[in-house]
Parts: structure tokens; C-alpha cells; sequence
């Protein structure tokens, strides 16, 4: 089938019916092929490059590199590797029919936490908030099993089944463009609304296409049977008697990867009769027969039957990035909760140092009105500003315990504790504006490192490539199906004479001569000693006349191919866009950051120097409560653009997908839940005192 690009409507129109020169062409190779005994191979490529379709793969992208596709890790949440199976036949013949059982998960907080509680207080620096979520947050809990779940995928595509999918979750929080589900803050939040493990969690309609593949895990089945019969006499020729049979029949069947199924059957049966026309009773009859089934064109080889296995292989590396996807984000979100607590807890302390002044300044004036120096109106405007800065810090201290509350929910698995929910979390640790080492780099290098690093390129990729391998099964499902077979069996008789058949109105019995005197064993020996053999050989064909539904699934899986390739592009094109935005954004961060202190040490100098002039008499209250408002304003500029750099910082080292190794976040460790060493977060400095805590 070739595609046409002029326009539109011959595209679709190629698509829907193939030219009438392709489609005889194919028919006649497929035809003089089968007519002239080619080999089966030369067949499959003949028919293919009559019908096959221009394609690219996805090594002959030109404009962007894709990620180095590294050997995965070994991430598993459990002891127990699912893809292989239960138990072995020779070992524990009865594991594979039992049940699995897959460990309890806990609801209790990590040691970690109870470990931080002091005096009712939690000092929570930021790797220690880290660690405590990357072993007690919920999302990544819940993507830990899918890990699993694509392990046993593996297994199914193994035995030659169709591929469950792990349906893994990703992406629960705001940033570049992905779906929240939080608000203002994070915690362990849920997984609904996050993102399919794949490339903007695509369905793709056509896995799987082609032939179903071999099973090759053997079967055997056993039909025994206990026939009891009695018939009434109509003629001479048909007596009254009653007949016993016992069947034992048994098959064995397995399919292998290149395309071959085996199939053997044993049969058995045990006749008593006290028939007098029956010359033998009992009579012992065994069969046997082996039958081995080759297909030559649709679902031959090795490729096509293990086709499964590549994509289930494939599945499972994309749920190992889409669980580094779900660290990263987890990570980054707990980073922000923790600036946002950073930020309300030195907002409270600013607020309480601007009602500290106002009440001091309104208590001067009030001993200032005593003594006749003042004007009640002075007074009556700094109690105002006092009351003003009291409904300022409540809604301060409200948001604290709020943040806290959120903070609490990303960092602990269980908040029934009384003593935990009290508790208040200080925050030990602030961020510095120095400058890090990518605000150097430039956009280019940036760029290479996220495209060498970015989770959702890696998984694009494999998807791509998932892709490519439905395109050659549907491919390949467009062929007819020839098989050969050729089959080996034999019969075997043995009884002993029928004492009834002395009483033949017709005279006495005789025995063939053929038929040997014995039992179960002679019948046994007689089917394999080549006595009386069955064998042949022989082929089917099947043709599909006009093959539309292969042809529709064929074109459906290359479109889906090139919708990928598209989305990969453009993956690409947003990376970029993201790494240009988040370095920009950092540098602006710090030049606000600065000038944001610069205005803070104005305003505070100003301040000063506007209360000794109230005191030597030559300001008012009114400029020294302005002085003030400024102060205040100055100080939540500065608290906003330092909470902005950090998150902004963290949200650089998530674009280009390297916060693990910046904060030596060991993802082994992590997909086990247990961390084994607390996370260095570098560009951080301890909280500085509190002014009135200075001395």
C-alpha cells in the first residue's frame, strides 16, 4: 500500500483503497509464489514489498537527538520479581496454581518523622521534609506496584498473551503545563487526574495488530469417561446386551516462538460386552498421533510470535521513567510546599515586628498625650495602625497553620496522632541567592542536558518504538496464512476372546488374525511399534479475498506511528520553550531578589531615621506610620521574590530532570521506600534568629 502526500484527499483516499496496479501486482506475487514452491521467507518478503508502506523509524528523526537509552535499574518495590513465574515444576509443582500474595501496605508514618518531634515542635529542614516524603507520600506509594504490574505483563507476553498495561500515573501537581491535584500547596495528593504512563497518556488503538502469537506454555488435558449402556434386542443380527467402555484420552499441547505448534494425543479405551456377536471382551484399543503445525507467512518466525514480549520489555522501562516522573514531581512539590512555609513563617515574624513598632510607637504617644505634647488625633491613628496590624498577623498566623496542615499531609502517611497534628513545624533552613552553576550555561547546553535526561523523552521514545513494532505485526497480519503440517501415529489392539460368543446362533467366533491376545501393555506396544501407522503431510491456505480489515489495521498503526513521531517533535519543541523560560525566570529571580533587599534596607534605614526626627520633634506620627507601611510592604516583597527564586530554582533542576542527582536522591532506595540516606539539598543556609532574638 503506498501513501500519496500531494493533498488531503488523496491522501485519505490511498488510505482507504489501494491503487488497482499495487493490489494485482501483490495478488500475482502471492499467487506465482505459492504456484511455484518458493521458499516461505522469499514469499513473506515478496508479498511485503508489493504491499509494504514508506515508514520511518525512529532512529531517522532529523532535528532533535533522543535520550540515550541507558540500561534501566533494577527499581522494584517488592522482594519478588513478578515477571518470572511462582515457582519451578521440578521444585514446587503445585506453586503455579496458587495464589499470589502481595504484602500489606503499611499506613503508619516512617521512624523519621516521631524522630523530629521536639519539645511539641518539628525543626524540619528541607531533606529532612525530602526524605520524609519520598517514604511516606501516597502517589509515590501507589507507583511503586506499577512496576510490578508491568512485570507481570512481561510474564503474560511471555506465554504468548496480549498485554494488560500498567496504566501508570504521573504528573499530579502544576508545572509546564501538567494537571494539579492540589491547589495552593501539595501533600500526598491523589493520583486522579495525572497523566497514562506514556506520551500525553496516548491510547494506542492498534497494539498488538497482527497475528496472535503462539502460546507456548504447554497445556495437557484428560477427558476419562465411564459408559454404562444396555440395549434391547430388535433382530438376530442386533442381540439384547449391555456394554462397558472406559475412555482415558489425554494431549499435550505447546507453541513455539518460530511460528510451530505441537500436538499430541494418546487415547485409550477399555471395552466389555457380553455381546455373543462380539468376539472380544474385554477390548483394548490405544492410539496415539503427533501433529506439528508450521506456519509459513502470516505469524512465522521468531520475531512476529515474540513481538509481545519486545513491547511488554519495552512497558516496563516506561514505567520505570514514569516513576522517576512521579519522584520529580513529587520532590519538586514537597520543595514548594516547604518555600510556601518558609515564606508564611517569616511572614508572621515580619508582622510581628511591625505591631511590635506600632504598639511601641502608639504607647510613646500616649504618654506623649499626657503630658499635653501630642494631639489625641496622633493617638487615635497609631491605635488604628496597632489594630490593623493585629488582624494583619492573625491572617498571617492562619496562613502558617495552614501551610503546616499542607506540609504535615506531604510528609506524613498517617495524621490520626493528636501530638503530630499540634505540633508546630519550624522551618530551619532558607534559601541563598548565589548563583548556580546552570545560570552559567547556555540555553544550548541546558537543552541537551534536559533532551539526554527528561523522563517524558525516554518514554516517547519507547513508545515510538512500541509503535514500530505494531506496525510490522500489522504488516505482517496482512499476509495469507499458510501452514504445513505433518503428523506420526498408530493403533494398537488387544483383548481376549469373548467367552459370549460361543452362543452365536451363527456358529462359533474367529478371531482375527490380526488382533493380538493380551492386555492393556500389548495394546500399548502394538500402536508404537509401527504395526498399524498413520502418518502425512500436508498444507492449508487460507486467503482473505480483498483483506480490508488487515489493510484497515495496517494503515491504523502507521498513522498512529507518525501521530508519535509528531508528539515526540513536538515534546521536544516544549522542553526547549521550558528550559529557555526557567533560566530566564532564575535570573530575574535574583535581580528581584536583590532589589527587593535594597528596598527592604532603604525603607528600614528611612524608618529609623524617621523616628529619631519624631523624637527630636521634627516628624509626625502620621510620617512615621507611613515609614512604616512602606517597611512592611518592602519586607513581603522581599519574602515573595525569595519564595519565587526557590521555587524557581527547584523548578529549573526539574526541567532538566536532574533534582535527583543534584540532591543524591538514590531512586533505587526509593522505589524500595526506604532512605537509606537523607538528601543534600545544595544553595541553602540556616535561618537567621529573629531580630529580638539577635542578642
Amino acid at each position: 500500500m503506498h501513501f500519496q502526500s500531494l493533498s488531503v484527499f488523496e491522501h485519505q483516499k490511498t488510505i482507504q483503497r489501494p491503487r488497482s496496479s499495487e493490489k494485482l501486482r501483490a495478488m500475482a506475487v502471492l499467487f506465482l509464489t505459492l504456484l511455484a514452491g518458493l521458499p516461505a521467507m522469499n514469499a513473506q518478503q515478496a508479498v511485503q514489498q508489493a504491499q509494504q508502506a514508506p515508514s520511518k523509524s525512529a532512529s531517522d528523526l532529523p532535528t532533535e537527538p533522543a535520550p540515550a537509552l541507558t540500561q534501566p535499574l533494577d527499581l522494584r518495590a517488592t522482594q519478588r520479581d513478578f515477571s518470572k513465574p511462582a515457582g519451578r515444576l521440578l521444585g514446587n509443582p503445585i506453586a503455579p496454581y496458587l495464589p499470589t500474595t502481595v504484602a500489606k501496605s503499611s499506613f503508619m508514618n516512617s521512624p523519621r518523622l516521631g524522630d523530629l518531634v521536639k519539645d511539641g515542635k518539628i525543626y524540619l529542614s528541607l531533606s529532612d521534609a525530602l526524605a520524609l516524603a519520598l517514604e511516606n507520600n501516597y502517589d509515590i506509594a501507589v507507583s511503586r506496584y506499577y512496576m510490578d504490574l508491568a512485570d507481570l505483563d512481561i510474564l503474560r507476553s511471555k506465554a504468548g498473551q496480549s498485554l494488560l498495561g500498567s496504566g501508570a500515573i504521573v504528573n499530579t501537581q502544576t508545572q509546564g503545563g501538567y494537571t494539579s491535584t492540589v491547589g495552593t500547596g501539595g501533600g500526598p495528593g491523589g493520583t486522579a487526574g495525572g497523566t497514562a504512563a506514556g506520551t500525553g497518556g496516548l491510547t494506542i488503538t492498534a497494539s498488538g495488530a497482527g497475528p496472535i502469537p503462539e502460546q507456548t506454555d504447554p497445556s495437557v488435558t484428560a477427558a476419562v469417561s465411564f459408559d454404562r449402556q444396555r440395549t434391547v434386542a430388535f433382530n438376530a443380527f442386533s442381540p439384547s446386551a449391555a456394554t462397558n467402555t472406559n475412555t482415558y484420552n489425554f494431549a499435550y499441547t505447546q507453541g513455539f516462538v518460530t511460528g510451530t505448534n505441537f500436538q499430541l494425543t494418546f487415547n485409550n479405551s477399555y471395552t466389555t460386552t457380553d455381546n455373543p456377536i462380539s468376539e472380544y471382551s474385554p477390548l483394548l484399543q490405544s492410539t496415539y498421533k503427533a501433529t506439528v503445525t508450521q506456519h509459513l507467512l502470516q505469524g512465522a518466525g521468531i520475531w512476529v510470535n515474540k513481538r509481545y514480549v519486545y513491547q511488554a520489555i519495552n512497558n516496563r522501562r516506561i514505567t520505570d521513567s514514569t516513576f522517576r516522573q512521579q519522584v520529580l514531581y513529587t520532590v519538586n512539590q514537597v520543595e514548594n510546599i516547604y518555600w510556601g512555609l518558609v515564606n508564611a513563617y517569616e511572614d508572621v515574624q515580619a508582622k510581628e515586628r511591625a505591631l511590635e513598632q506600632s504598639s511601641k510607637l502608639a504607647s510613646d504617644n500616649r504618654k506623649q498625650l499626657e503630658i499635653g505634647t501630642l494631639a489625641p488625633l496622633d493617638v487615635v491613628n497609631a491605635d488604628s495602625t496597632v489594630a490593623t496590624d493585629k488582624q494583619n498577623l492573625i491572617s498571617s498566623q492562619s496562613t502558617l497553620n495552614y501551610q503546616q496542615q499542607i506540609l504535615k499531609q506531604a510528609i506524613a502517611r498517617n495524621l490520626n496522632d493528636p501530638l503530630l497534628v499540634a505540633a508546630a513545624i519550624i522551618p530551619t533552613d532558607r534559601v541563598s541567592t548565589e548563583e548556580i552553576p546552570e545560570e552559567k550555561l547556555s540555553v544550548e547546553e541546558l537543552v541537551q542536558e534536559a533532551f539526554t535526561k527528561r523522563p517524558e523523552l525516554e518514554q516517547a521514545v519507547l513508545t515510538l518504538k512500541n509503535n514500530e513494532i505494531s506496525v510490522k505485526g500489522a504488516k505482517n497480519g496482512l499476509l495469507p496464512t499458510v501452514d504445513i503440517y505433518g503428523y506420526l501415529g498408530g493403533s494398537g489392539l488387544a483383548g481376549q476372546e469373548n467367552p459370549n460368543c460361543a452362543k452365536n446362533p451363527f456358529g462359533g467366533c474367529t478371531p482375527p488374525a490380526d488382533l493380538t491376545i493380551g492386555g492393556y501393555g500389548t495394546a500399548v506396544k502394538n500402536a508404537f511399534n509401527n504395526s498399524a501407522p498413520d502418518k502425512g503431510i500436508g498444507f492449508n491456505v487460507t486467503i482473505p479475498i480483498r483483506n480490508r480489515p488487515a489493510q484497515a489495521m495496517q494503515a491504523e498503526a502507521l498513522i498512529e506511528y507518525r501521530q508519535a513521531e509528531l508528539k515526540l517533535e513536538q515534546l521536544y519543541t516544549q522542553i526547549r520553550i521550558n528550559v529557555v523560560n526557567a533560566q530566564y525566570a532564575l535570573t530575574n529571580d535574583r535581580a528581584q531578589v536583590k532589589a527587593a533587599i535594597a528596598a527592604r534596607d532603604f525603607n528600614q534605614q528611612s524608618l529609623d531615621a524617621e523616628i529619631k526626627k519624631l523624637h527630636l520633634g521634627a516628624s509626625t506620627t502620621a510620617l512615621v506610620l507611613m515609614q512604616q507601611r512602606s517597611l512592611s510592604a518592602a519586607e513581603n516583597a522581599l519574602l515573595q521574590a525569595t519564595a519565587t527564586y526557590a521555587k524557581d530554582r527547584a523548578g529549573l533542576y526539574q526541567t532538566l530532570a536532574t533534582t535527583l542527582e543534584h540532591y543524591g536522591i538514590n531512586l533505587v532506595d526509593t522505589a524500595a521506600g526506604v532512605v537509606n540516606a537523607v538528601p543534600v539539598i545544595p544553595g541553602l543556609e540556616p535561618a537567621k534568629p529573629a531580630p529580638a532574638q539577635a542578642k
